[in-house]
């Protein structure tokens, strides 16, 4: 069958991705959506596993109108997306992976969504299957939202319906120079770029299959493309925004999620090369890119750590991470009438070590679990507003939502 104007482009990138293929088909062709509504292209990377015979059986039976383009491997992912996004013609992508798979509804729940609302970018419930999903952006669902009101940042994987003209306004495509993080660096430029953002958080749109082969690359890649790809999203950050407070609050996501974990645990096993090299690639990121507006959103363990990253000393750091791997309970010491809360992690006002008290000071969200700490009166009277604000842009939103329908119907 073909399609000619689709309403949504399914792009399949495939490397080595038998058995977990056949099920991800079989998930496109439950699809809920009209197949005259949809099309797939699917590119096969240069497997070698019969991938490629598998696409072309499925494209052979399948309702939907299905490509299948056969190239020699790429190296990477963004490669085969790339290739899909030029030959794609729906008013939607969605990128799915070889290994994931889709609800039954996803497809039809997405466009329903993206048409009704008129937002270019719809993120649809994920849930892990043999391995961890992303699950602080599910809790309701959201029309229309942005990056910095929403926790959407945290969730930067390409398995997300885009509006293709957003796309191909700005040029939009994956990094083929970076080996992981691609997705994150396409979808934060879209989160930034997009006229509004959708949540479907009361349907499962998309199952994440963990792989028991080993072959997922954020696994298997060394800890230098970790690097590599916070550099790359950092200076995303830095170029799509000036500096200041919307910049920290997305420039959280890539120290957190990117930087911090390879100064974990693991940091104390490594051998004195890597743990060199690690802070050697560290520096350059956090000369350009830490500050207090990144690190007051932090939690204190995490902010003291990347603290003595930033200040090049792994010997305090060792103390640090030791300290969380016994999983000990930091001191909490109340001062200014109980409105102030230090936690005193190693090193806490030791004249040798000297790091700023402020790094050991928890921010209200983190002090309110600790008895006997109480919010000072700046931080009650700001919450206070805060909310009020909040209701205020609710009761508004709900007497447009009124008239809307009061003149519709």
């Amino acid at each position: 069958m073909t399609v000619a104007e689709p309403d949504v482009t399914v792009i399949i990138g495939a490397y080595e991705a038998m058995p977990y293929l056949v099920e991800c088909l079989a998930s496109v062709e439950a699809q809920s959506l009209d197949p005259a509504r949809f099309e797939v292209i699917a590119v096969d990377d240069g497997s070698t596993d019969g991938t490629g015979a598998c696409l072309e059986e499925f494209a052979a039976r399948a309702a939907a109108h299905v490509t299948v383009i056969r190239q020699e491997n790429s190296g990477g992912p963004s490669g085969p997306r790339n290739v899909g996004l030029a030959k794609a013609t729906g008013r939607y992508v969605f990128f799915l992976d070889a290994d994931d798979r889709l609800g039954p509804e996803a497809l039809e729940r997405m466009v329903a969504a993206a048409d009704r609302n008129g937002t270019d970018v719809v993120l649809g419930r994920v849930e892990g299957v043999n391995r961890q999903a992303p699950k602080s952006m599910w809790k309701k669902n959201l029309d229309r939202t942005d990056v910095f009101s929403s926790n959407i940042k945290f969730t930067l994987s390409a398995q997300k319906l885009f509006r293709r003209a957003l796309l191909e306004k700005h040029g939009m495509r994956f990094d083929e120079s970076l080996w992981t993080g691609e997705d994150a660096l396409f979808t934060m430029e879209a989160y930034l770029r997009a006229d509004g953002v959708s949540v479907i958080a009361d349907h499962t749109c998309y199952y994440l299959v963990g792989r028991t082969d080993g072959k997922h690359v954020t696994k298997s890649g060394g800890y230098r493309l970790r690097f590599d790809s916070a550099r790359a999203l950092m200076d995303l950050l830095a170029r799509m925004l000036p500096p200041g407070a919307k910049r920290d609050v997305l420039m959280v996501r890539p120290f957190l999620v990117t930087v911090l974990p390879q100064f974990g645990p693991v940091f104390l096993r490594d051998d004195e090369e890597t743990r060199r090299t690690k802070m050697e690639l560290a520096r350059p990121l956090m000369d350009a890119h830490w500050n207090e507006g990144v690190a007051q959103r932090l939690r204190v363990h995490e902010r003291l750590r990347l603290h003595l990253v930033a200040a090049q000393r792994p010997d305090l750091l060792d103390d640090v991470i030791a300290f969380l791997r016994d999983k000990r309970e930091p001191e909490p010491v109340l001062r200014k009438q109980r409105t102030q809360l230090y936690l005193a992690y190693p090193h806490f006002r030791s004249r040798k070590a000297r790091v700023p008290d402020r790094v050991y000071l928890a921010e209200p969200r983190e002090a309110k679990a600790y008895p006997g700490w109480r919010e000072g009166p700046a931080e009650s009277f700001l919450r206070r507003a805060v909310r009020k604000v909040r209701r205020e842009v609710r009761r508004t939103a709900r007497r447009v939502r009124a008239l809307s329908t009061s003149r519709t119907a």
